[in-house]
């Protein structure tokens, strides 16, 4: 028997379950960097799944509001992006921006960055090391086969990995092993380029096997986040084994599915034909397959929606991904408008808490390592909420149900830890006397309002919770209601 837990087998991998440190941290930061981050510019746009929703794949690629695909979106003619690179750069090669990247990143305070992500309240940190532009953010000793050593001056993954562990935050690593525009050239103009600019071949698996490998070994990440896809062909119950047996408390996300379509003339030209023939009847199709999504992977540990949220709890563990504006790399180009405030951030954090899922929150820094102050002030504003709530969070499960009102329709999200449940008030009470619908309070022994000393007073109104709060309550985005002693939920 090997020292090893995990075999290279599905059936040994598929027994890895989600560590408690994953479920309990709530919150993660997502860093984009690249040398995208150096022009950081896209669109003013709506964000990506309404672009998708009213206007289609075309549409959306042609005016992309994700900064991070600067590489691709300066190659489409027309575009906003392209207009914007002839009239700021001249149309220079996108490869121009490395040398700005190295000079700025070379003395960009990382401890600063990992400062920005504790002070959120956030327990781990993912970075892109590696995005669709193919540019790595580490000293891979695997070259690239058309630039050799297509990678960062400044070894920028085991730095920061270093400032987040030094904060007690836990280090994750996304990489991109379905897109890599250097390494086949592609260029994503039409709704077939989806699958048809992923590289495929032993070639490319070697590659990005390697390049994941040797994240691993080299770092231990505690997440390891693929992006789009997995090239077919390999072996991945043995990476996953792999990763866990180093990593025994690593986790992996849900985007590792491997293409199964056959890549030749025939198979690909059927692929555009069926592209053509969705875009053309992109409006009459169903709202829900026109949405942005991720095919799930034969095993993962959890799954990775996307500028999206959910009616009930989710059994399998969640994780929503959004960037605090409408893209994850920085975009110059955004207005505040366009940047979640402080108190949409955390009412979004707890209606994802209450349904099983985790909140990986994204900002992008700058080509000299700054988070712009616009993306940094909803962080603030949601670890200040943290610092008083937390406990309503941090090692929580979801209850019985996840949500109700008040009797003055106020929205209500609820999480729990042993006897206490927690009542988060996503919504101002609406009075200083209302009470909690669809419960039974009758084992009710105690409700008190996190950060308000004040006793409240409470009774058992005919099963119904009913709640007096202070005349004046502290300034909150959500107000938070311990209750202890039993509380049922009669929602059928």
């Amino acid at each position: 028997m090997s020292e090893d837990r995990f075999e290279p087998t599905w059936a040994s991998v598929s027994t890895h379950r989600v560590p408690e440190w994953y479920d309990d941290a709530k919150l993660g930061v997502f860093l984009h960097w690249g040398m995208y981050s150096v022009p950081g510019w896209a669109p003013q746009v709506p964000n990506i799944q309404e672009m998708l929703q009213h206007h289609g794949p075309v549409a959306m690629l042609r005016e992309n509001p994700y900064a991070e695909w600067y590489r691709n979106t300066m190659q489409l003619e027309g575009s906003p992006t392209w207009q914007h690179h002839r009239d700021t750069y001249g149309g220079a090669p996108y490869d121009d921006f490395r040398a700005p990247f190295d000079e700025g990143t070379a003395t960009a305070d990382l401890d600063a960055i990992a400062a920005v992500c504790a002070e959120a309240g956030a327990r781990y940190v993912v970075l892109t090391s590696k995005h669709h532009e193919g540019f790595t953010l580490w000293p891979t000793s695997v070259p690239h086969p058309r630039y050799g050593r297509y990678q960062a001056a400044r070894d920028l993954v085991g730095d920061l990995t270093e400032a987040v562990r030094a904060r007690d935050m836990r280090m994750g690593l996304y990489y991109s092993g379905g897109y890599d525009w250097s390494y086949n050239g592609a260029v994503m103009r039409r709704p077939a380029d989806a699958l048809l600019a992923t590289p495929t071949g032993e070639a490319y698996l070697r590659y990005a096997t390697a390049h994941v490998r040797e994240l691993v070994d080299r770092y231990r990440p505690s997440v390891l986040w693929n992006d789009v896809s997995w090239p077919p062909g390999g072996n991945l119950a043995e990476l996953f084994a792999h990763y866990y047996n180093t990593v025994p408390e690593g986790v992996v996300n849900d985007r590792w599915l491997e293409p199964t379509i056959p890549r030749n003339v025939l198979t690909d030209n059927l692929v555009r034909a069926a592209g053509e023939l969705a875009q053309a009847a992109w409006r009459f199709l169903p709202s829900g397959s026109r949405s942005l999504t991720f095919p799930a992977a034969h095993h993962y540990d959890f799954t990775t929606p996307e500028y999206t949220s959910f009616d009930r709890i989710s059994e399998r563990k969640w994780e929503s991904t959004r960037g605090v504006g409408h893209s994850f790399g920085a975009n110059r180009n955004e207005r505040p408008e366009d940047i979640v405030t402080s108190r949409e951030l955390v009412r979004m954090f707890c209606d994802i808490v209450a349904k099983n899922g985790n909140l990986l929150i994204g900002v992008g820094p700058d080509g000299s390592g700054r988070l712009p102050e616009q993306q940094v002030a909803p962080l603030r504003g949601l670890g200040r909420w943290m610092a008083v709530n937390g406990e309503a969070i941090y090692g929580t499960r979801p209850w019985t149900t996840p949500s109700t009102t008040t009797t003055e329709n106020s929205q209500v999200r609820f999480t729990s830890r042993g006897d206490a449940v927690y009542a988060l008030l996503v919504d101002e009470p609406g009075a200083t006397t209302f009470g909690l619908r669809g419960v039974d309070a009758s084992r009710v022994t105690s409700v008190r309002m996190l950060g308000v000393d004040d006793d409240l007073g409470w009774s058992d109104d005919d099963g119904r919770l009913r709640v007096t709060v202070p005349d004046r309550l502290p300034v909150s985005a959500a107000h938070v209601l311990e209750i202890r002693g039993g509380l049922r939920s009669t929602a059928a």
